[in-house]
């Protein structure tokens, strides 16, 4: 199932610390400097915990410098802080929808977490993320409010742009514990060319372990968790925690991997919900940045979901360069150019050029009047 890694020399070379440390078999040896940008470079990433979790896992926290290991410590107990209120959200969230007649569906992190699987692992939370039915979604938030997660003030514009073209809700962030929650009715945007059947995912959705009855909160089965990853990368547009996804898609395909049928069901699943492409690309960047692939039988599946040139030469390149940490220290004369060009292709992805180029426009319009506005708003409060 693995093919031989990239070394972390040639990362390095460029700047890049952080991408090629996690196939390493030897610990890394660092100047001060160095251990300085590594631990810079994974904070960016979102992954310096992580990196403690896999220092420790490797054996290797010991002989980390005392001062990068305080640091390494430090975000762990930050995570492990998280992940004990990520289990308290997913528990006021089934009290919450205890009502709501179809499943709660937990996402990404909080799937992770009520899982155990390996991406939990020194993960840093900024929200939760769920899935219901799209007919119980209204109901869903009534409840959700009545819990205390209300919505922040959206201009009109943005409200709609979140109830007509969107796959989720506004953001609801609790009254009292300040945490933020997304609510989703599929895992893409009606619009998008990737446009998935939320119901198709609910169907094959599986209750956590020792549910009792009433108790509606289940997780996706485990192609759709690695298929929910893969699109969720590829179509954001947003490549600041690329590194971090890329790393929860190798550990999902290395955990379910083992189990028998797996690879083939997430072909013929990703065939079915028409996002193949995705799949496609993360696969070969995790196979580029970690040796993770397919069983060797399968290599010609994995050719099958290329389209042409664009994916087998231009988006891998692309990717290449985006998904290095967003560090000063791993920029190139490439990396602005190649995160923009990701960037629009996003947004051509999640709706078409008619919706899309008025809604860019009036973003860059908010941002201007935003970024002029504020020199007066200081000048007014002195």
């Amino acid at each position: 199932m693995t093919g031989a890694p990239k070394s972390a020399t040639k990362s390095a070379a460029t700047g890049d610390l952080l991408s090629g440390l996690w196939t390493l078999t030897e610990p890394p040896r660092l100047t001060p400097r160095q251990w300085e940008l590594l631990l810079s470079q994974a904070r960016r990433c979102r992954l310096d915990a992580r990196l403690a979790r896999h220092f420790k896992d490797k054996g290797w926290l010991d002989g980390v410098p005392s001062q990068p290991r305080l640091h390494l410590q430090s975000a762990t107990l930050a995570a492990e802080r998280q992940r004990q209120q990520v289990r308290w959200e997913t528990d006021r969230l089934r009290a919450a929808l205890r009502d709501l007649p179809s499943p709660v569906v937990l996402l990404k992190g909080a799937a992770y977490v009520a899982l155990d699987l390996p991406p939990a692992r020194g993960r840093l939370f900024t929200d939760v993320d769920i899935l219901v039915d799209k007919a119980g979604i209204g109901a869903a938030e009534l409840l959700l409010m009545a819990a205390g997660w209300v919505h922040e003030a959206l201009d009109p514009y943005d409200e709609r742009y979140y109830r007509q073209w969107m796959h989720e809700l506004p953001p609801l962030k609790h009254v009292w514990r300040h945490t933020w929650l997304d609510v989703h009715h599929t895992i893409t945007p009606p619009t998008s060319r990737f446009a998935v059947d939320g119901s198709l995912l609910l169907q094959a959705a599986r209750p956590l372990p020792g549910s009792q009855p009433g108790a509606q909160l289940a997780t996706l089965a485990p192609v759709d968790m690695v298929l929910h990853s893969a699109v969720h990368l590829m179509q954001e547009g947003d490549f600041s925690a690329g590194l971090r996804d890329l790393l929860d898609l190798n550990d999902l395909l290395q955990h379910f991997g083992v189990q028998p049928g797996f690879w083939p069901q997430l072909f013929d699943r990703a065939q079915e919900l028409h996002i193949g492409t995705a799949l496609f690309h993360v696969l070969v960047q995790v196979r580029r940045l970690f040796g993770t692939a397919p069983p060797a039988e399968l290599a010609p599946r994995v050719d099958e979901l290329a389209r042409g040139w664009p994916s087998t030469v231009l988006m891998p390149a692309l990717l290449a360069i985006a998904l290095r940490p967003p560090h000063p220290s791993c920029n190139s004369a490439a990396s602005g150019l190649a995160r923009w060009l990701l960037y629009v292709r996003s947004h051509g992805l999640r709706m078409p050029w008619y919706q899309i180029v008025p809604h860019l426009l009036r973003k860059a319009w908010t941002r201007t009047r935003t970024r002029l506005q504020a020199p007066a708003a200081g000048a007014a409060k002195l």
